[in-house]
């Protein structure tokens, strides 16, 4: 499955291999596939599971969109954590329960990053929100790359 996934991604890489290494190109795809994969199961679970109506949990009202994207965030999170580590940084001998936890901090952190920034950059120095949007998901997309590549699958040098 592995090897069918890998040269399906990489038989569109060779029009893109001035601009990005192959491992680059590889997140990127990841990161489109994850970020596709979650707009279709925020809609599936939006109108056919949760039929656009609220949820009612321990008292407390969580709406349809917002229930919504909290099932589509879990489901998410999984693709683009199992993307990573299978496809795009194999290389890393990190246990699986580290990678998941480090990849679960990068997250949470991105997380906090974009509303932060959205904040600062909306409200503090009032620029479009469209505008803003872009250039933090362009900024949060590097940031994440390089923290997934050294942190949550870094590879740890051996000891001879």
């Amino acid at each position: 499955m592995r090897k069918l996934a890998l040269q399906m991604i990489d038989f569109f890489y060779p029009p893109f291999k001035r601009w990005f290494s192959i491992g680059t190109f590889r997140y990127l795809a990841s990161g489109g596939i994850t970020a596709s994969s979650g707009i279709i199961a925020y809609f599936v679970i939006y109108n056919y599971v949760l039929h656009q109506q609220d949820v009612h949990l321990a008292g407390y009202l969580i709406t349809a969109p917002i229930a919504a994207l909290a099932l589509e965030s879990v489901f998410t999170f999984l693709v683009g954590f199992t993307l990573n580590k299978y496809l795009v940084f194999t290389q890393s001998n990190l246990k699986g329960r580290i990678q998941l936890f480090r990849y679960g901090t990068v997250v949470g952190t991105n997380i906090l990053l974009n509303y932060a920034l959205m904040k600062i950059l909306i409200e503090g120095f009032q620029f479009y929100p469209s505008i803003s949007k872009a250039f933090i998901t362009i900024l949060l997309a590097v940031f994440s790359y390089f923290s997934q590549k050294h942190f949550s699958f870094k590879v740890k040098k051996t000891k001879n």
